[in-house]
């Protein structure tokens, strides 16, 4: 018992500081500045479609200097209420999800200047590959380098959402754990 209240309490001081270290842009878009990835994710379709079994997130991932990173799919995570989610397979989510339609969606808002109008700026966002691509090039693995970041959709099953929560997005190097970012996000 008191290691599972230790590591609620770890996963309770990560989440204090990734909000602590998270500007919102506006529009329901948010960058976090926490750690060596810096970590953009915009919530739209996820406010939008908050009742959906699962959520989706478009997320924007670049490296800070000169790093070449890779970030595994299973490198990404949620933090919600002080539990830990990880991302269902492709397969489990083709299974139980239809609405294969939530990339269309996002790319109809025209949201991508919010990217450019942050520190993201430098990068370009390469769309072809994607963790739960419908078109385009589904993989397991993002890479960033200094000049390239990894654009790609986020989906976690739905605990419960509601307006007014409150989450924070993790992303760890897949060679090297101690590099990583996070991003808080509110439901708006």
């Amino acid at each position: 018992m008191r290691t599972m209240s230790s590591v609620l309490l770890v996963l309770l001081i990560l989440a204090w500081a990734g909000f602590a270290q998270t500007i919102e842009m506006g529009q329901t878009f948010f960058l976090g500045r926490e750690g060596d990835i810096i970590v953009a994710i915009d919530t739209t379709v996820a406010v939008r479609k908050i009742d959906s079994p699962y959520i989706v997130f478009m997320a924007f991932f670049a490296a800070r200097g000169n790093e070449s990173l890779s970030i595994h799919r299973d490198d990404v995570t949620m933090i919600y209420k002080g539990q830990e989610y990880i991302m269902p397979t492709y397969k489990e989510w083709r299974k139980g999800y239809r609405e294969m339609g939530d990339p269309m969606i996002y790319d109809t808002l025209g949201k991508e200047n919010l990217a450019n109008s942050s520190e993201l700026r430098p990068y370009s966002f390469p769309s072809d590959t994607d963790y739960f691509a419908t078109w385009g090039l589904r993989c397991d693995v993002g890479y960033l380098n200094r000049t390239t970041g990894f654009r790609t959709n986020l989906y976690f099953k739905n605990p419960g959402f509601k307006k007014g929560d409150e989450l924070i997005i993790m992303v760890k190097a897949r060679k090297n754990p101690e590099i990583k970012g996070s991003c808080g996000v509110i439901f708006k």
